[in-house]
């Protein structure tokens, strides 16, 4: 008895381990189910608190919706956006009367990531405050330091890092945007799950990236043309060297 008891705890333990699914916005992921498709007739996919809320996935065999059902439970989230980041509740319900009261349950965390470009002295702007978010770590490019540029407590009281930050609808933004902000954003819950990274560059140094590929590959196509040029010229100087010694030596070889 003890031994089934500690086998039921383990299992019941292991449904509520968040499963981790990462994806990048306007990407696609599945939520995999991993249970036995015999005999089930129906799931249920809600995100918890401050959420609160049961999302519908569509049960078509050709589905063209963005949250579709695929084979037996698992869940397709297509299109993804910044604010699908978080955990979600999968429920998994049975052709019998258990199952009804206590549907199987899996739980995930979904990793939502982007990159994006910003023009030196504009506005950078991060639809990354989500409901759930508790912080905003930034990692200049030139740093492996985690610095915090934005914290909500238990209360709701916000505290930003300097005044160049502010924070209305969701959206964090930081005016006049400098090298020294680029680099990585992570968005953190309250559990301190990650919940948003976003890649963030100048553009300026996108552009001098590409010039110098550019002039690269100018140059390769020189050292390409050069050697276009004077390379069947060379072979041919060779060749008519190398006849002329074959002959030279002929001519000394009848002379003696």
């Amino acid at each position: 008895m003890l031994k089934l008891l500690l086998l039921l705890w383990v299992f019941s333990y292991s449904e509520t381990i968040p499963i981790h699914v990462a994806g990048k916005k306007g990407g696609g992921i599945i939520l995999p189910c991993e249970f036995k498709a015999r005999e089930i007739f129906h799931i249920r996919l809600n995100r918890p608190k401050p959420f609160e809320g049961e999302i519908f996935v569509y049960d078509k065999k050709y589905c063209s919706k963005r949250i579709c059902k695929k084979g037996a439970c698992d869940v397709v989230i297509n299109d993804l956006r910044l604010s699908d980041a978080g955990k979600y509740i999968l429920n998994v319900y049975y052709n019998n009367a258990n199952s009804v009261l206590e549907p199987h349950i899996r739980t995930y965390q979904l990793h939502i990531y982007d990159d994006i470009s910003v023009k030196i002295g504009e506005e950078l702007k991060l639809d990354v405050l989500l409901p759930d978010a508790r912080q905003v770590m930034h990692q200049n490019i030139s740093s492996t330091e985690w610095k915090k540029v934005w914290k909500k407590d238990s209360k709701s009281r916000v505290n930003r890092v300097n005044d160049r930050l502010n924070d209305s609808n969701g959206t964090l933004s930081i005016k006049e945007f400098t090298a020294d902000d680029a680099g990585t954003y992570r968005v953190l819950g309250f559990e301190g799950e990650i919940l948003i990274t976003v890649t963030v560059t100048d553009e300026k140094s996108i552009s001098s990236t590409e010039s110098k590929g550019n002039l690269t590959c100018a140059d390769d196509d020189k050292k390409r043309n050069h050697w276009g040029l004077f390379g069947p010229a060379g072979l041919f100087v060779s060749v008519v060297f190398t006849l002329l010694v074959m002959i030279l030596i002929a001519i000394i070889k009848k002379m003696q």
